[in-house]
């Protein structure tokens, strides 16, 4: 039994007890927010004497960060701010536990002990059901630190537009969570890097530029030779000699150069890349054709 001295308990949505039913206005306003049984019609004014805890925190900002091609020097100031910034950083690991490269540039940056740091696992398969659970695994990730109002910096190397990870991880998110904030940050490219390395402008006046996946496709390989002044392959360690041949087909055996880790402590440059025929090569090394 109420006492003749209980107060009414203020809700937010209006002043209600235990005793008084709910107008038409403020059980539409509950119901919106999920505090009502549609069904009972019991229990709102319970639910309401404290709806604070169900006003959504406002979700953090996925950023999307190019840190350069390996030289820690190579990142923009933009960058550099917003790693210093956002409360969590993401990286992409080869492996559970693992580190990257573009880890090893936000360590000169940012003290790891004042972030929360996501080492997400991106596995090297083709198997199609592996790739979906991890990439989901990795939105799910990013999404629990989003939610809670936490901004995250996705680092990844060279530009993130530009044949990155981040590409899928960015649609797959707002594909997940509808209206999840995504911003981009550029970043220096691998080509951009190499250019540098090798001294050797890539475009100049009319001249066409191509950066071209490298693939054993060898028609593939001949058209896009064919057609561009420089072409740049990138991810070319698998096919080099693929695209040795089709280079020596086409004359232009002793145009190629090719770079490795470029603008890193372990940058390797080979201005003939024929000198590389029959040998092991890094993943993260280009060719850079100049006819």
């Amino acid at each position: 039994m109420k006492s003749e001295t209980e107060q009414p308990v203020t809700a937010g949505i209006g002043e209600v007890t235990a005793e008084r039913a709910l107008t038409e206005a403020e059980r539409e306003m509950a119901s919106a927010l999920g505090l009502v049984d549609e069904e009972e019609g019991t229990g709102a004014a319970e639910a309401l004497v404290d709806n604070s805890a169900v006003v959504p925190v406002a979700t953090g900002t996925l950023y999307g960060v190019g840190v350069g091609p390996g030289d820690p020097e190579l990142i923009t100031v933009k960058a550099c701010r917003l790693l210093r910034e956002c409360p969590v950083i993401a990286y992409p690991a080869a492996r559970k536990g693992g580190k990257s490269y573009a880890h090893e540039i936000v360590n000169m940056y940012v003290n790891a002990e004042e972030k929360i740091l996501l080492g997400l696992v991106f596995p090297m398969s083709k198997d199609s059901v592996l790739l979906e659970n991890s990439w989901k695994r990795t939105a799910e990730l990013c999404w629990e630190e989003l939610r809670l109002g936490r901004d995250v910096a996705f680092v990844t190397e060279g530009d993130p537009n530009l044949y990155s990870t981040f590409i899928h991880l960015a649609r797959l998110m707002q594909e997940l969570y509808p209206g999840v904030t995504v911003v981009s940050v550029p970043g220096i490219s691998s080509v951009l890097g190499a250019a540098a390395a090798l001294e050797r402008p890539l475009a100049d006046g009319n001249e066409r530029l191509g950066i071209i996946p490298a693939t054993d496709d060898r028609e593939a390989l001949r058209e896009a030779l064919l057609h561009h002044d420089t072409v740049v392959f990138l991810k070319v360690a698998k096919v080099l000699d693929t695209v040795l041949d089709v280079l020596e087909e086409l004359g232009l055996g002793g145009k190629a150069s090719v770079v490795t880790k470029v603008s890193s402590p372990y940058e390797a440059i080979w201005l003939d890349a024929r000198e590389l025929r029959g040998q092991p090569l890094e993943y993260l090394s280009l060719m850079v054709v100049s006819k």
